[in-house]
């Protein structure tokens, strides 16, 4: 019931070059509201590029990229994150490594949360949902590779999106942290009613969490369809 046929995010003919090389070419694709999309691609396909393009990191040369029906190439970080409620977990990091857990999440409620008695319980809440609470005061860069990516996904969680990225979640994972880590994602989608973009270049571990999966290669997008068409596709 809380997917819509409605588009959330839309790329169309997306374009860009780093001096001579190509690295996206008319790129286009759209994902609908409270669904999830996997963006499968190689190394070097472009995917953390677009990723970067759609928070507003870097420019495109060409096309635009519209949230909400609304485009919004010219907005910086700031109002993609606060207007359109987009939030992104990089592949790597995404929290500060020499603070504790708590004080993670403490410093990114007071930007974006104005009401500080709202600051305490959001930040605890997020503790509990993602079982911190017994690391709260442990520093940020000697959690285990499993409560890094918790972090990082509470982290993201703080501003209360509606559109979240995820930029190889599961990269350097054993594979009952991938496991739970699928878990979380799915519940993500349900509880919180977000619509969740995720990149990755392992098939098995995206496709299992997917409403959709898109391919890309060469800076374009090859194919678009349900996990089981996506397979059968001769193209991806």
């Amino acid at each position: 019931s809380y997917k819509k046929n409605n588009s959330i995010l839309k790329i169309d003919k997306l374009s860009l070059k780093f001096g001579k090389k190509v690295i996206l070419d008319n790129l286009n694709f759209q994902m609908n509201q409270g669904t999830i999309l996997g963006l499968l691609g190689p190394n070097g396909s472009g995917k953390t590029t677009l990723f970067n393009l759609i928070v507003g990191l870097i420019k495109p040369d060409f096309g635009s990229i519209n949230i909400n029906s609304e485009k919004v190439n010219k907005f910086p970080i700031y109002i993609r994150a606060q207007k359109y409620r987009l939030s992104m977990i990089p592949q790597y990091g995404g929290f500060f490594h020499r603070l504790t857990v708590y004080e993670n999440l403490k410093a990114i409620s007071e930007i974006t949360i104005k009401n500080k008695s709202y600051q305490e319980e959001k930040v605890n809440s997020l503790l509990s949902k993602f079982e911190l609470d017994n690391v709260r005061n442990v520093s940020a860069d000697v959690l285990s590779g499993g409560q890094k990516k918790r972090l990082s996904i509470a982290l993201a969680l703080v501003s209360e999106p509606k559109i979240l990225l995820m930029d190889e979640p599961f990269a350097a994972l054993d594979i009952m942290t991938i496991k739970t880590l699928q878990e979380i994602i799915i519940n993500l989608q349900t509880n919180e009613n977000l619509s969740i973009l995720i990149s990755d270049h392992n098939a098995n571990d995206l496709l299992k969490v997917c409403d959709e999966g898109a391919v890309i290669y060469n800076g374009k997008i090859v194919a678009q369809a349900t996990p089981n068409n996506l397979i059968q596709n001769i193209d991806a």
